[in-house]
This record gives C-alpha cells, structure tokens and sequence, in this order.
C-alpha cells in the first residue's frame, strides 16, 4: 500500500479500498461503514517505500552474506513489516485517520477468506533490514496522499 496505490471502490485491495470508503463515508456524514466478514482475519501490511528498501538492500547484500542467507533451491526471501492486524483493527485505525465517527458494522455474510497472512521474515531480518514504517503512519501519508490527488481517482 501507499501513495499512487488503486483506489477504485470495486477492484483494489482492502486497504486502499477502506481508506477511499471510510473518507466518502466521513465527508457524507454516514452513521455506520460496513465491512466484509467478521473482522478477525489478520493481516499483514507493506509500505510500497519499504518495499522498494528491502528490494535495494537485497540488490545491494555482498554475494557471500546472500548465498549464506540462501540455498541454491531455496533462494526466495519473503519481505513484510513481520507483524499483522486484524481487518477490523486496520479499519479502525482508517476510520481515526479519516475521521470517521460513526459506527464500524461486520458483515458476517460475506466471505472472511483466510484467517491469517504473516510472512516469515526471519532471513531478511538475519541479514539486517527490518521496515521502518509503521502501519499508522503509512497509512496516514497514503490518506494524504489520496486527499491531494482526490479530483483524479474519483473518475
């Protein structure tokens, strides 16, 4: 997630998704959002800033700490924040950001998908790089972002 992600309310992921509804919802003046499932599912969350570090710090690892970190079958290294929040905790976390004060409801008729998606960040975290940003201040940056570009996503 953050600046330039899809904001579309039909085919963007749950982030992006609750930030553009949760700040429709605030600037109408809505009583409740709605969101899918029971709210427990757990998440885990990536700036795209960490990202694009993790990826240079990996570009950049000396060839013997990488082949010491990896094997030759299993050279893959997952990359996240290594820390999770539920669906239901991340929309609260939005509805402060945007200043949503109604009530947050838990569809329970619609799917909760899986219950949990947490990457083992063990080997990149042994390498030395951890992320920097945490989730409410991504988020918080992505809103503003979202706010100074709200004439061209809303189209």
């Amino acid at each position: 997630y953050g600046p330039r992600d899809n904001f579309h309310p039909e085919n963007s992921h749950v982030l992006p998704a609750l930030l553009r509804r949760f700040h429709e919802a605030s600037q109408l003046k809505e009583d409740t959002v709605t969101i899918w499932g029971s709210g427990t599912p757990r998440r885990e969350f990536l700036h795209v800033d960490d990202m694009a570090e993790a990826s240079l710090f990996v570009l950049n690892l000396d060839r013997d700490i990488y082949q010491k970190n990896t094997e030759p079958m299993l050279s893959h290294i997952n990359v996240g924040c290594g820390y999770d929040v539920s669906i239901l905790e991340l929309a609260q976390i939005i509805a402060d950001i945007t200043q949503f004060s109604g009530k947050i409801a838990c569809d329970t008729t619609k799917p909760d998908g899986t219950p949990r998606k947490l990457m083992d960040v063990t080997r990149l975290s042994n390498m030395g790089w951890t992320s920097s940003i945490n989730l409410k201040d991504g988020i918080q940056e992505t809103y503003d972002w979202f706010l100074n570009n709200w004439g061209s996503i809303r189209k």
